[in-house]
């Protein structure tokens, strides 16, 4: 669930507490912001609230990363980012996938990785839906992903147990339900993995 956050009302008795009202997210307001354990983004000069995940979500997200990390470093194929890393866009708009790659490719020219934000949209965008998600919010993310260097992303929605795989924003290249394999493609050569495996029930 995203919320956009007010500055909360304050009277002349009252410390500044909490996130502070900003006119312009620069890139060290963003950084400063307390960690309160929430996941913020920044989309048109608003700071919004992404909120919590649920279990099943995070769930999910583990098994995907885990699989994910280990085709990644074998191959040293790039760098593999969770969901509390921010892509600053070519708009100002700071955006972060439940889970991002980024391909060795786009790094070389960095000694190592920035304390701050990288520049572009990951190679590999991923994210996985919650029930407040809503279709506007998805298609915004879609579209500015696209415009900033992402050739991939994969939108999962875990109550249907399918996948839509994106390779534009205009629309989807493909539905995977349970009986396919969800595959990395020339962005990850090499990965596979069937979507059942996503969906799994526990077996503890």
């Amino acid at each position: 669930m995203s919320t956009l956050i007010q500055p909360p009302l304050k009277t002349p008795e009252t410390p500044d507490v909490g996130v502070p009202e900003q006119k312009v997210w620069t890139d060290e307001a963003f950084m400063a912001l307390p960690d309160d354990g929430q996941h913020y983004e920044v989309v048109n000069g608003e700071l919004i609230d992404m909120g919590n995940s649920g279990a099943k979500h995070g769930y999910i997200a583990i098994i995907l990363s885990s699989a994910l990390f280990a085709v990644v470093m074998a191959k040293k194929l790039g760098a593999l980012f969770d969901s509390s890393t921010a892509f600053k866009m070519k708009s100002g708009n700071k955006r972060s996938p439940d889970i991002s790659f980024f391909a060795k490719e786009r790094l070389q020219e960095l000694n190592d990785l920035p304390i701050g934000f990288l520049d572009g949209a990951p190679d590999l965008a991923i994210e996985i839906l919650s029930p407040t998600n809503t279709i506007a919010e998805i298609d915004s993310k879609l579209a500015e992903y696209f415009e900033n260097g992402t050739r991939l992303v994969w939108v999962i929605h875990p109550n249907q147990h399918h996948i839509l795989v994106y390779r534009s924003a205009q629309e989807p290249d493909r539905l995977l339900k349970s009986a396919d394999s969800l595959e990395g493609e020339e962005v990850i050569p090499g990965f596979t993995l069937p979507v059942t495996d996503l969906f799994q029930k526990r077996s503890f």
